[in-house]
Parts: structure tokens; sequence; C-alpha cells
């Protein structure tokens, strides 16, 4: 009766049973929930930030101011008039693709979202709107194009949204600097703390580590126990933080969604930008797995 016997190879730093390691893994699920939900924010920022440069800035807002006519109708010919003459001008414009002045019930639709549904827009002295398309490789000259426009409608009034949007611009990138600060901020908390516990480990073990180098192990070899563990860490709490992250992410773009006006909503997510939310477990443990195998050729230097 023969005997099978298994021989396994027994590790030599006892890393599996150290108390630092439930710590640590906590520590990295709770930066990578804070990493994820900051980055999302980020990516959307920049989502939106697009979306408002394709839609708003190959676009332009003609006003046809209502004129001082008391009588109501009289009031509305007037508008009406000085609009086509606007429409006529825009039309012959170079770089201008599309003139298209807005009907009644597409102004009622724009404005009962401020005044309300109770209010009879047609009794109050709402301006013409008129929404012109130009070329994104136009070279125009906004204004004398205003100037031209006012000779041509003396009522008509130009807006090239590029002030308000410079100024949503501006906020979005703070927005986003403040966002990537705290994104640095806690991937060096992280490093940190992956660095001390790993220090505090080197000690813990520095008789195991003396007869290892008594037997001839290395430095790297010492280092690579401790960068497989701190990888399989990084790998486990990035994988923790990023399942409590994703519901608050499509909770958050819930909220955004409900807010009417149509400028947050211009924020989202791509598939190419949940691909990079979804790898963090991976970026975390190659944080993890660098600054432990770094941290103990350098400390190990010091120490033996």
């Amino acid at each position: 009766m023969s005997e099978n016997i298994y021989i396994s190879r027994k590790q030599e730093l006892p890393l599996k049973g150290e108390n630092t390691s439930v710590f640590l893994q906590v520590i990295i699920s709770i930066a990578v929930f804070i990493f994820a939900i900051t980055l999302s924010g980020v990516l959307s920022i920049d989502s939106m930030i697009n979306n408002w440069n394709r839609s708003i800035l190959g676009s332009l807002t003609v006003q046809i101011i209502p004129t001082d006519e008391t009588d109501k109708d009289k009031a509305k010919a007037a508008a009406l008039a000085y609009q086509e003459k606007a429409v006529e001008f825009l039309q012959s414009v170079n770089g201008v693709l599309k003139v298209t002045p807005l009907s009644d019930e597409q102004l009622n639709e724009l404005l009962s979202p401020w005044l309300g549904d109770e209010v009879n827009i047609n009794d109050l002295p709402a301006p013409r709107i008129i929404d012109v398309k130009i070329s994104p490789d136009a070279d125009i000259d906004f204004t004398q194009l205003a100037q031209d426009l006012a000779v041509a409608s003396p009522q008509a009034s130009l807006d090239n949204h590029k002030l308000w949007l410079n100024k949503l611009i501006a906020f979005a990138d703070g927005l986003n600097l403040i966002a990537s600060t705290i994104l640095l901020l806690v991937a060096a908390i992280t490093s940190g703390a992956i660095f001390y516990t790993t220090q505090m480990s080197l000690g813990l073990h520095h008789n195991i580590i003396e007869i290892l180098h008594i037997v001839g192990a290395k430095d790297a070899y010492v280092a690579q126990q401790y960068a497989k563990r701190m990888a399989f860490l990084g790998f486990m709490g990035g994988v923790i933080g990023l399942l409590f992250a994703i519901p608050s992410i499509f909770f958050i773009g819930n909220l955004a969604v409900d807010i009417e006006g149509g400028i947050i909503s211009e924020a989202g997510l791509s598939i190419f930008d949940w691909c990079i939310i979804f790898a963090l477990p991976l970026f975390s443990m190659l944080i993890a797995m660098l600054t432990a195998y770094y941290t103990v050729k350098k400390t190990l230097k010091k120490m033996l």
C-alpha cells in the first residue's frame, strides 16, 4: 500500500495572517469608492462641455423685440414683419446654414417651463425667436453681423451664446479642477497607507527577513512576496469599493436627469468612460503592488 505524499512550498513570510491586511483592504475599498464617484464626475463634466460645444457653438439666436404698440394685433404684425426682414438678411450671410423662425407653438413650449401653464403667453409681449445654424468653419465677425442685422431689422438683437457659454465652461473647468485634486489626494493617501502598512509589516517580520538573507534571499525576493500580497489586497479592495460605487453613480445620475433645463442633463458617461471606471480595481492593484515593492526595497537597504 503506497502513500501519496503531497509536498507544498511553505510561505516564508506569514503575510496572510496579518491584522493590517483587513485594515488596508478597507482603506483601499473606501479610496476606490471615492475615486470612482469623483472620476465619474470628472468624465461627466468633460462630456457636458463637449456636448455644449457641439450643440451651442454652432448656433445663434436672434430676438425680435416687440414694438411699443398698445394694440396687441398691430404689435404682433410689426414683430412678424421685422422677423421676416431679419430672416431675409440672415439667409444672405456667408456661413449661415439654416435660419428657422420659431412658431407660436414652439415659443409656448419654450417659455411655459419658466412662466407656468396657467399663463397665456399669447397675451404677453413675448419676443420672436429665430434659430440660426452656422458652419463650424465660418469666419464671422459677430460684432459686425449684429450691426448689419440692426440696420436690416431695427428690432432684432443677436446672441451668439459665447459670453454665457464661456462662463459655464469656466465654472465646469473649476469643478473639474477640484475633482482632479480630490483624485490625486485619494491616490496619495492610499499610497501612503500602503507604504506605512508595509513598513509596519517589515518591522514585525524583521527576524524572518534576516534569516532569509542569511540563507541567500535577495531584497528583490522579499519585495516580490510583499508585492504579490499587496496586489491581491489592492484588487479585492478595488472590487469591493467599485461594487458600492456603481449604484451610487447611477443614483446621482438619476438625480441629474430629473433636473429640468437641459444643462446638467447634457452630462453622461460613454462606454469608454465606463471601461475606465471598471478598470479601477486593476489600477488599485497596480498602485498597491508597485508601492509595496519599492517600499520594501528601500526599507531593507536601511534595515540590513
